[in-house]
């Protein structure tokens, strides 16, 4: 017995060595653009840049889901429906596009009894529109906006089909371009 120890706690030494480390830590994919990352260009507080920021989301057609002033974080997201959205996963299950059909059948003898049932097209979420869900983070601190957006897709059973990181060039600098026009406008007391 005490010749098996040293051997077995050899091997348990060496198991746990092989175990696999990841890399890095997960990170956004793709990264956040640099454009992300922009000055208020003004000595205003705070409050007043989340106000000028939550304008400029609202007009844009988001709606706010929470606000923290004092942290200075705002998310907001906005949806829309997609008509014609091709889902590149519904062919992975044998289900054939758009077609999603259970039922079955089953033969069974307890006395004199037999059973049949078919099914299809039952359940939640039959015939509701794909939707693709854009949120918005903004973080407001020290003169400086932070912005990180993402975009999700659900299919017409409201499965998450695609999701990925959207803090592009494009919208960044467009939101810059608007809230320097926001901040701009002379507001009336």
């Amino acid at each position: 017995m005490k010749a098996i120890l040293p051997i077995s706690m050899t091997c348990l030494l060496i198991l746990t060595g092989c175990q696999a480390v990841p890399e890095r830590l997960p990170q956004a994919e793709p990264a956040p653009s640099a454009a992300c990352y922009f000055s208020t260009g003004q000595s205003a507080p705070p409050l007043e840049v989340l106000t000028q920021s939550i304008e400029v989301l609202e007009a844009w057609g988001f709606q706010l889901d929470t606000t923290d002033t004092g942290l200075g974080l705002v998310t907001a997201s906005r949806q829309r429906d997609l008509i014609g959205y091709y889902d590149p996963y519904d062919n992975d299950f044998g289900y054939g596009r758009s077609t999603r059909v259970f039922g079955g059948f089953g033969l069974g003898s307890g006395g004199s009894s037999i059973g049949l049932g078919v099914g299809r097209g039952f359940g939640g979420g039959f015939r509701h529109q794909p939707v693709e869900v854009e949120r918005v983070s903004l973080l407001a601190r020290d003169g400086h906006i932070r912005l990180s957006r993402d975009i999700r897709r659900f299919d017409h059973l409201g499965d998450l089909r695609e999701s990925y990181s959207a803090s592009n060039d494009d919208f960044c600098q467009r939101f810059q371009t608007a809230f320097k026009q926001v901040a701009a406008t002379p507001r009336a007391s």
